[in-house]
This record gives C-alpha cells, sequence and structure tokens, in this order.
C-alpha cells in the first residue's frame, strides 16, 4: 500500500516562501507522476505542479508559475514543492498525490491513485 506524507506547510507572510515535501513510502516509483494539488475553503481542489519520475518533466498551473518550482528525489522518493513569493491567494490545504502510469495531463484530480493528507498552507496580508 502506498503511503504519501506532506510536510512544511505552515503560516507566512505574503512575499515570504515555503517548502512543501512529499515522502512516499510502500513503493519504488519508476515510472508514472507526483503531483500537487491545492483546496481552499469553499473552493473545488485544483491543480498545482507535476513532474514525472523519469525525465523530470515538469507542469505548473498558470497561477503559480515563476513562483512554484516542484523537484523530486528518486533515490529518496521524495518530492518537493518549493513555493515563492506567496500570495494571500495561495491560502489553502497542499494535497500530494502519485500517479503510478503519467500518461495523461497530469492536471487532473482522477489520474491520480494515492493522496497525502494534506497540509495547511497560510499566507496573510
Amino acid at each position: 500500500q502506498v503511503q504519501l506524507v506532506e510536510s512544511g506547510g505552515g503560516l507566512v507572510q505574503a512575499g515570504g516562501s515555503l517548502r512543501l515535501s512529499c515522502a512516499a513510502s510502500g513503493r519504488t516509483f519508476s515510472s508514472g507522476a507526483m503531483g500537487w494539488f491545492r483546496q481552499a475553503p469553499g473552493k473545488e481542489r485544483e491543480f498545482v505542479a507535476a513532474i514525472t519520475w523519469s525525465g523530470g518533466i515538469t507542469y505548473y498551473a498558470d497561477s503559480v508559475k515563476g513562483r512554484f518550482t516542484i523537484s523530486r528525489d528518486n533515490t529518496k522518493n521524495t518530492c518537493h514543492l518549493q513555493m515563492n513569493s506567496l500570495k494571500p491567494g495561495d491560502t489553502a490545504v497542499y494535497y500530494c498525490a502519485a500517479d503510478p502510469w503519467g500518461l495523461g495531463t497530469l492536471a487532473t484530480i482522477d489520474e491520480y491513485d494515492f493522496w497525502g493528507q494534506g497540509t495547511q498552507v497560510t499566507v496573510s496580508s
């Protein structure tokens, strides 16, 4: 059984930075992709970023391009999301997710089979 555990969330002022981490256990990923999604109160869960395990190809939502960077460490089975220039609109619970196949757009919830419990990110103005 795959388990994903996020860490690194917290409270930060606008313009600040946070680095989220996602540790995967129960399976060694050599293919597929890892993604980050977020869900703000009263809103639907939305795609933030994704990265393929093989090749490290990255994808970003337009709202975070140029501010967020996704990376992965294949040897440690971890994925990270570096978030810079944070805005109050980035406030949400952030979830990491694993897609065992990586054959689609990597931007839709249905493509991901495994999810972490989420970590809260709050950006104050």
